[in-house]
């Protein structure tokens, strides 16, 4: 088959791999009609090159038709279509008994000190192959596809693997009150349906971000937008639009990523171009994020209000105002996904008349599986409008 693979730090290509395999009864085989490339792919792209090797296949956000099923597997069977979510979970331990699918401990990666694997991500997440290919093996298969109805695009459904999950959680942990305001920094994928969510909840949202593109995007789903380049301090700028007390809850929907400050993006490009054994603890241990974003979020939340956190973080070392956190009585709700927690709260709303949460129209490229890796480019220098990449096999 043909599939993306890593090869060197911002070098990928498309390859002729292997077909995968049925290897434990539990798996299943896909045939990839439409996989996207995720904002988090790009910290591979670049920062987090040292836990990759080469030919390693990327994606996480993948789904298809079933090709073939273990013998374990019974609630899907060949020719049914489903979305795999990017988090590999069994459904039945301690961690999965209580919907922490995140933390699945028949996946967890122990000696890494990280939760449950992961698809295309990294010897830190399980080195598991990943979508951005013709054909995917996946494990846990008697628990983690979800299978979705033929009447509809892909793109309707594919987003449940990742992006659509992490934004309802990002929401539902930002805990805003009814008729409250939740405030996003980061306009990207993650949140603009983070905003979508809110604004069909009935919440007051205001979006802040610096891409024109993405302002005016947020803007025609109804959100209220601050522009990071028109103002001083964005924090001051969100409370001055909520009666100078703070949003009721801010999602940081950014992450580590490093544009728009000179000296963060230094710092990481410097360590990604030491070696793996010098790199690696660099990476996992010291505090190499920018926490613009978060930092912003601290200050925009209002006394008591809470921070949702969805962005991805790598740093340990990160310095945070904790005086001002415990004066003002913030609550902080964080971490990977749990997908398959929030799939029956948000199927409901998907399948509504009318796509109300524009998932079919997110996409602004959706080329071929053999032009992915100039679309990494692409979507990294958020060139030519591009919001959201959706790649064809």
């Amino acid at each position: 088959m043909r599939a993306l693979t890593w090869q060197g730090k911002e070098k990928l290509s498309v390859e002729t791999v292997p077909d995968p395999v049925i290897s434990e009864p539990t798996d299943a085989i896909i045939k990839v009609t439409s996989t996207a490339i995720c904002g988090s792919d790009l910290h591979l792209y670049s920062v987090l090159g040292p836990y990759l090797h080469q030919g390693d296949i990327l994606g996480h956000e993948p789904m298809g038709i079933v090709q073939e099923v273990g013998s374990e597997v019974t609630h899907i069977k060949p020719g049914d279509r489903v979305v795999v979510p990017f988090n590999i979970s069994c459904g039945s331990c301690w961690m999965c008994s209580r919907g922490l699918f995140a933390q699945c401990e028949t996946t967890q990666n122990r000696a890494q000190g990280k939760g449950a694997s992961l698809f295309g991500y990294t010897e830190l997440y399980g080195s598991v192959p990943g979508g951005q290919a013709e054909y995917l093996r996946v494990p846990q298969a008697h628990f983690g596809p979800v299978k979705v109805p033929d009447d509809a695009p892909d793109e309707r459904y594919l987003y449940l693997s990742d992006i659509l999950p992490t934004a309802w959680q990002g929401v539902a942990y930002a805990d805003v009150p009814e008729e409250g305001t939740l405030a996003v920094m980061g306009l990207g994928p993650v949140g603009q349906l983070a905003g979508r969510i809110g604004v069909h909840q009935g919440r007051r949202v205001i979006g802040v971000d610096r891409v024109p593109e993405r302002l005016e995007l947020a803007r025609s789903h109804g959100m209220e937008t601050i522009n990071l380049d028109e103002v001083d301090d964005v924090a001051e700028a969100v409370i001055e639009l909520t009666g100078g007390r703070g949003a009721d809850g801010v999602l940081d929907a950014v992450g580590m990523e490093a544009h728009g400050n000179p000296a963060m993006e230094a710092a990481i490009k410097s360590v990604g171009m030491l070696p793996d054994a010098l790199a690696k603890p660099m990476v996992d241990k010291m505090g190499i994020d920018r926490i613009d974003a978060l930092t912003s979020a601290i200050k925009a939340v209002r006394r008591g209000g809470t921070v949702s956190v969805s962005g991805v973080y790598g740093g340990e070392v990160d310095p945070m105002p904790m005086m001002e956190m415990f004066d003002r009585g913030i609550t902080m709700r964080l971490g990977q996904c749990h997908v398959k927690r929030w799939i029956d709260d948000i199927l409901p709303v998907v399948q509504q008349d009318g796509d109300v949460l524009g998932l079919e129209t997110l996409a602004t490229h959706r080329p071929s599986l053999e032009e992915a890796p100039e679309y990494y480019k692409v979507f990294q220098e958020k060139a030519d409008g591009c919001v959201k990449v959706v790649l064809k096999p």
